[in-house]
């Protein structure tokens, strides 16, 4: 751009400021082209400048001063939001080379003004010494292609350290054995999936939610205490329950949920108990775990306590009443019976994401578990969020190219057709984590994905948490990290050996609730109008899958299989998926699991 020597000397003048030495006026100029500043800015800029720095002269020393920490400041400030406003747009391969194009010119003429001691920065050529940047080459690609990954990010790089991991296949966690020598179902010929509670009473759609009254969460944490309470009552044959505010000289029982008297970490000297509204009033006491050998305590927890409370102000306690579990689902009644009775064994896959590695967003490692369900044809493939992980690192720096929803929507696409060939069956459950999708606990199916006729037979969208009938099979599925954000709060004393996960698990199933923690983490927001409908656990399910950041593993807490298949990727590295035999067993007086065998595998 043209710069006029006079006309910068002019607007100087216009605030008596005067321009004495040819070097400051070259410097001016100078500063104009670099900038891209008009004679009037320059001017207007510098006056400001020297007011904040209490009058200061026009010297060339000054002017530096006035370069390094005004005008560069500005200029990479300007830079990058207009680097951010492009990567949260959308782009056509044209208006991208068009970006590439300004920006080279922009370093270019900033380069031309580059003192040689501080180096060239100039881009070279390329040639085949001398490639072209990765991020250049990805944007120059076809941005048409089913699943090409270089059109959802600069960086389409795939993952070294995924590439090159040496345990494929390995088996990391077993239960029961296996019938066959190798896995592999029948292409789900036979599977026939269900909502447990049909669709009336299940999350099939959304719903609005962020308008919630704390008066509302009141009665639905109030609504669960009674209802739990009711239970304690009848299993443990408890004759009443007094308040926890009322002075006894003898030992009595209260009924409320563990709370914690501050903001801090629930322990063993900060445990309060928060008593019902019929008994209590909602008023709350400190407790004293001094007399009890073992316990198992978390916030919101529902427990009935046996202690003293003489003076009304602390319950000593001596036993707590633990909760009690829900009874089995029958799945058999007089107009399926001939229909269930011939059901053959059938193979279950279970993978959670994210589906890609962190340093990547080529989901080499989706690919290579759709290969694992062409190969291996299970029954049923249940597929859990994330599949567009909010913690991604290029979605959290916006390094991505297309919407959030497009992306999603090929991976899906690619998911759906990739193992058609196989038959499977294939259910997706979201995540909180999925940063296209609606962030509310419970959270209803995906509906941004259209499916054709002939897809919807065998793809099932379902909520987040769900619970399914399979075969006659109960699953219980959920993608929130339960086991992670309860182990952080747990607190627990034992004289024995005591597995933590069991313990956690068993919590789950016996308060009837998928997510049972209150308050709950931050990360989980929380509608609890919806929670107290679509979050709640109606029957005891014979397989739970409850994956976590934690140690994968496969165990029986009171009856029920709980898998945690790890995730799919574990960072930069790849991670675990699970798979079952499950077969519906003949009605017995007792339980018996119909899962018959499981593993976890190395992806």
């Amino acid at each position: 751009m043209a710069v006029s020597l006079e006309a910068i000397v002019e607007e100087m003048r216009m605030f008596d400021v005067e321009v004495e030495q040819d070097d400051v006026t070259e410097k001016l100029v100078e500063l104009c082209r670099i900038y891209r500043l008009k004679e009037a800015d320059i001017a207007n800029k510098w006056v400001a400048y020297s007011i904040t720095k209490h009058g200061l002269s026009l010297t060339l020393e000054n002017l530096e001063n006035f370069e390094h920490d005004s005008l560069s400041k500005e200029a990479n400030k300007i830079r990058k939001t207009a680097k951010r406003d492009r990567s949260l747009g959308t782009k056509d391969l044209a208006s991208l080379q068009e970006l590439i194009q300004a920006e080279e010119e922009e370093e270019n003429l900033l380069e031309s003004y580059t003192t040689p001691s501080k180096g060239s920065q100039k881009r070279v050529l390329t040639t085949p010494e001398n490639p072209q940047s990765k991020r250049v080459f990805a944007l120059n690609r076809s941005p048409h292609l089913l699943f090409s990954p270089s059109s959802f990010s600069p960086s389409a790089t795939p993952s070294q350290k995924y590439s090159s991991r040496t345990n494929r296949g390995e088996i990391v966690a077993s239960f029961g054995t296996a019938q066959a020598t190798s896995w592999h179902g029948s292409s789900g010929q036979t599977a026939v999936i269900e909502l447990l509670n049909g669709a009336e009473e299940s999350l099939t759609k959304n719903y609005k939610y962020m308008f919630q009254k704390l008066l509302d969460v009141r009665d639905v944490l109030s609504f669960k205490i009674e209802e739990l309470g009711c239970a304690l009552k009848d299993h443990y044959k408890i004759e009443e329950f007094s308040s926890v505010s009322l002075p006894a000289q003898e030992p009595v029982t209260v009924l409320g949920q563990i709370g914690c008297d501050s903001n801090g970490k629930l322990n063993a000297k900060s445990v309060v108990m928060e008593g019902d509204l019929e008994h209590s009033s909602g008023m709350h006491v400190p407790m004293d775990l001094s007399e009890l050998k073992e316990y198992s305590l978390f916030p919101g927890q529902v427990v009935a306590v046996e202690g003293l409370n003489s003076t009304g102000r602390r319950l000593i306690a001596s036993r707590i009443f633990e909760g009690v579990p829900l009874p089995f689902f029958n799945a058999i009644d007089s107009t399926k019976e001939e229909v269930l009775g011939d059901l053959k064994q059938q193979m279950i896959l279970v993978a959670c994401g994210p589906y890609t590695t962190s340093d990547s967003i080529t989901y080499d490692p989706m690919m290579d578990l759709i290969e694992i369900i062409k190969k291996d044809q299970p029954d049923v493939c249940i597929l859990l969020g994330p599949f567009l992980d909010a913690k991604h690192e290029q979605v959290e720096n916006c390094q991505l190219t297309e919407p959030f929803e497009v992306i999603f929507n090929r991976c899906l696409k690619g998911i759906i057709e990739g193992t058609q060939s196989s038959g499977s069956h294939l259910i997706f459950v979201p995540s909180l984590r999925d940063v296209h999708h609606e962030f509310v606990y419970p959270q209803p199916p995906f509906s941004c994905y259209s499916l054709s006729k002939e897809e919807k037979q065998r793809v099932h969208f379902v909520s987040e948490p769900c619970m399914l009938n399979i075969n006659g099979v109960t699953f219980g599925l959920t993608s929130t990290d339960i086991l992670f954000h309860m182990g952080a709060e747990e607190i627990s004393s034992s004289s024995g050996g005591s597995d933590r996960f069991s313990r956690i698990l068993k919590h789950i199933l016996t308060q009837r609730s998928y997510y049972p923690l209150y308050p709950p983490a931050e990360e989980v927001n929380i509608d609890y109008e919806s929670f107290q409908s679509f979050a709640q656990m109606t029957v005891r399910p014979d397989v739970f899958i409850v994956p976590s950041e934690l140690r994968y593993f496969i165990k029986d807490v009171i009856g029920c299989i709980c898998m945690n298949p790890g995730r799919l990727t574990k960072g930069q590295v790849g991670g675990t998926y699970g798979r079952l035999y499950i077969r519906r067993m003949a009605v017995r007086e007792e339980h018996q699991s119909p899962c018959i065998a499981a593993q976890v595998v190395k992806i």
